[in-house]
C-alpha cells in the first residue's frame, strides 16, 4: 500500500487529492497543514472583504466530501523533510512517512519593512484568517491607508472602501499596474477608483507607520505628507514558501523546479501551485504562476504521476477574469506593456534552470465557487474553477535585485515577444491585442466580455489570423467586429456584439 503525504489544503493539494484517489483508491493518504481553516477558496477572501460573499460559502467543500477522499488530516507545521529516511517531521518532533509526497506550500506575503510596520493595526491577505482580523479592523468612516500595486492591494483597498472605510491608495508607479495594463487602461481604472471615492497616491512610497500606544494612528509617505489612518493594509508582492524545499537539498530558483510530470529533484518528492516553477516550452525555461487554474491543474498531474499514471503537465495560456473598480476584465497570453519586474527579497535565486522537461513522451469563468461538472475524465469532481474574481498580482517589491511575481500573478504575461498593439475602445469598454506575425499572442479584454472566450480560442490555439492581420492593425478598425467575423466564419457560429 502507497503511503502518500500532501503538504498543503490549497487547490494544488486537494486538486492532488482528488487524483491520487481516481487512480489508487486504497492507498494512505496524508494531509498536512498549519492552516487552521483548511481547504477553502483563497480567491473568494475579495468577495468576502467587500460582503458580496459570506464566510460559509468560502468552503467548497463538506465533510461528506472529505469522508469520500478518505485521507487523514493533520493540522501541523511542517518542519523538516528527511529523503534518506522518507520522514517529513512535524513542529514538536513528531514524523510522518511517505512513499510519495508533494510540497503543495504555496506563497506568503512579502513583508513591509519600514518602521512601524509591527504595530497593531497593519495588515495582509494571505488567508481566511487575515481576512477576518481585517474585517474587525475596519470601521465606517475611518480611514484607511493601502499599498501596492497590483490586483491584490486593490482587493484590499476596494473591500474596505465596501466596508464604509476613507480609503487613501499608495502605489510607487506613475499608474495603476503598469506591468500589465498600458496607460489608457491604468488610467482608466484610476478614474473609476477616485469616482468610488479613493485618494490615490501614484510615485509615492511608504516610508514610515506612525503609531501610538502600540496601535496604528498614520503613516508617513516619501514626499512628506502624513496621512492619518487607524488602518494600514500592504499587498507589495509575494514569495513561494520554499524553505522547506531549499532545506532538503531540492533544486529551486524562486519556486521550487519541477519537470513536466511535477518531479523535484529528489526522487519521489513532488511541488504544484504557487511554490513550484514549472517548465514553460513557449518560454523556453521555468517560470512562476500564482493563479488558480495553473495551480489545479499542477495538483491534477501530481497526483496522477504520485498514484503511477504517466501524465505531463502542458503549461496553457494564461488566462484570468478580474475585476477592477468594479469594471470586469479579462487578461490573456503575453500583454504587458515592457517594464522591469520588481524585485523578491535577497536569496531567492536567480540559477539558469537545472531541470528540463521530461521528453516528451479554458468565456467568462462561472461564479468563483462553482464546482466542475462530474465525471469529465480524471479532473477533480468538486473542486472550483479558476474564479472570475480576482487573482492578479502586486508589485511585489522586495530588496534584493531578483524578478518577483505577485499573487495571481503569471510570468508568462510579460514573456513579450515582438508584438504590434491593436486597441478600440469606446468609455469603459476597451480591447487591447498583441499581434505577432501569423498569431495573437495576448489580449485585455474590458468591459464587455462577449470577445473573452472566442480569443482565448484564437490565443491558447495558435490560429493563423493572417486574413485579418492587416484589417486589425489599420488605424480605427472596428476590431470586435472584425474578430466577430473571424470568429463567426471559423466555427460556423454567431457572436452576439
Amino acid at each position: 500500500m502507497t503511503r502518500y503525504l500532501l503538504i498543503g489544503t490549497g487547490v494544488a493539494a486537494i486538486s492532488a487529492l482528488e487524483a491520487i484517489r481516481s487512480v489508487d483508491e486504497r492507498g494512505e493518504v496524508s494531509v498536512v497543514s498549519e492552516d487552521p481553516h483548511g481547504y477553502y477558496s483563497r480567491p473568494g477572501l475579495a468577495y468576502y472583504l467587500t460582503g458580496e460573499l459570506e464566510e460559509s460559502l468560502l468552503f467548497p467543500y463538506q465533510k461528506a466530501d472529505f469522508a469520500r477522499l478518505n485521507a487523514s488530516f493533520y493540522r501541523a507545521r511542517a518542519v523538516r523533510i528527511l529523503p534518506t529516511e522518507r520522514e517529513v517531521e512535524l513542529e514538536g518532533g513528531a514524523r510522518l512517512p511517505y512513499d510519495k509526497l508533494l510540497l503543495a506550500t504555496g506563497a506568503q506575503a512579502i513583508p513591509l519593512n519600514v518602521p512601524g510596520a509591527n504595530l497593531a493595526g497593519v495588515h495582509k491577505l494571505d488567508n481566511l484568517s487575515d481576512a477576518r482580523a481585517l474585517l474587525a479592523r475596519a470601521k465606517r468612516g475611518r480611514p484607511a491607508l493601502v499599498t501596492g500595486g497590483g490586483i491584490t492591494a486593490l482587493e484590499l483597498a476596494e473591500g474596505l472602501a465596501a466596508r464604509g472605510m476613507k480609503v487613501h491608495y499608495v502605489f510607487r508607479s506613475e499608474r495603476y499596474w503598469p506591468a500589465v495594463l498600458d496607460e489608457t487602461e491604468s488610467r482608466l481604472i484610476e478614474s473609476l477608483l477616485r469616482r468610488e471615492g479613493m485618494t490615490l497616491y501614484p510615485k509615492t512610497e511608504l516610508t514610515e507607520i506612525l503609531g501610538k500606544n502600540g496601535k496604528v494612528t498614520g503613516a508617513r509617505l516619501s514626499d512628506g505628507k502624513v496621512i492619518p489612518a487607524d488602518l494600514i493594509a500592504y499587498a507589495i508582492g509575494i514569495a513561494p514558501r520554499t524553505g522547506l524545499a531549499r532545506e532538503a537539498g531540492i533544486a529551486c530558483e524562486r519556486g521550487i523546479l519541477v519537470n513536466e510530470r511535477m518531479e523535484t529533484s529528489l526522487p519521489e518528492i513532488y511541488a504544484a501551485g504557487d511554490v513550484a516553477q514549472a517548465y514553460d516550452p513557449a518560454a523556453g525555461k521555468h517560470v512562476l504562476d500564482s493563479l488558480w487554474t495553473p495551480a489545479r491543474e499542477q495538483g491534477r498531474v501530481a497526483g496522477l504521476n504520485m498514484a503511477g499514471q504517466p501524465t505531463d503537465y502542458v503549461k496553457s495560456i494564461p488566462f484570468n477574469v478580474t475585476r477592477l473598480a468594479g469594471l470586469t476584465v479579462t487578461i490573456i497570453g503575453a500583454v504587458a506593456v515592457p517594464s522591469p519586474l520588481a524585485p523578491l527579497p535577497k536569496g531567492e535565486g536567480n540559477m539558469p534552470s537545472p531541470l528540463p522537461p521530461l521528453p516528451k513522451g479554458e468565456g467568462n469563468a462561472p461564479s468563483p465557487l462553482a464546482p466542475l461538472p462530474k465525471g469529465e475524465g480524471n479532473a477533480p469532481s468538486h473542486l472550483p474553477p479558476s474564479p472570475t474574481g480576482r487573482g492578479a498580482g502586486g508589485e511585489g517589491r522586495g530588496e534584493g535585485d531578483l524578478l518577483a511575481i505577485a499573487r495571481g500573478d503569471s510570468e508568462t504575461w510579460r514573456e513579450l515577444p515582438h508584438a504590434i498593439i491593436a486597441q478600440s475602445g469606446f468609455e469603459v469598454n476597451r480591447l487591447r491585442l498583441m499581434v505577432g506575425e501569423t498569431r495573437l499572442l495576448g489580449a485585455v479584454v474590458m468591459g464587455d466580455q462577449k470577445l473573452s472566450a472566442p480569443l482565448q480560442k484564437l490565443i491558447r490555439d495558435q490560429v493563423d489570423i493572417t486574413p485579418i492581420r492587416s484589417r486589425l492593425l489599420t488605424p480605427h478598425a472596428p476590431i470586435a467586429d472584425i474578430l466577430a467575423e473571424f470568429v463567426s466564419i471559423g466555427n460556423g457560429k454567431q457572436v452576439n456584439r
